[in-house]
Parts: C-alpha cells; structure tokens; sequence
C-alpha cells in the first residue's frame, strides 16, 4: 500500500464526514465515526476497482494489437 493511497482514503473520510456535518450539523460521535469509516472504505473500493478496469483495458488493448 503507498503513501498516495492512503492519502486517498484519509481523503475519503475527512469528506465524508464533512458531507454529514453539511446534513446534519448535529449529528453525534458515533454518527461521525461511522461516516469517516465508510468514505475510508469507499474510496478504497472504487480505487481497487478503477485499477482493475485500468489493467482490464490494458489486456485487451496488448491483446488487439498483437493480433
């Protein structure tokens, strides 16, 4: 794991809770944890999943052109 992934998923849950405060300005501790660990999370799924689309296109596109 990288400093710049980990960057993104502190990112994702500093944003996260920022969105609740916005929603929700009275919103408790546990509230706040939970959100936190959830855009924590996310981020970390939807960067997994931009990387295997990446290495996917780039499969098929050193497949087409040896063909």
């Amino acid at each position: 794991m990288g400093i710049g992934k980990i960057i993104e998923e502190v990112a994702g849950a500093v944003a996260a809770e920022d969105a609740l405060k916005a929603a929700d300005p009275d919103a408790g501790f546990l509230s706040k944890v939970a959100a936190a660990v959830v855009g924590f999370e996310g981020v970390s799924k939807l960067t997994d999943l931009i990387e295997d689309k990446e290495q996917a296109s780039a499969a098929d596109e050193s497949g087409d052109q040896s063909s």
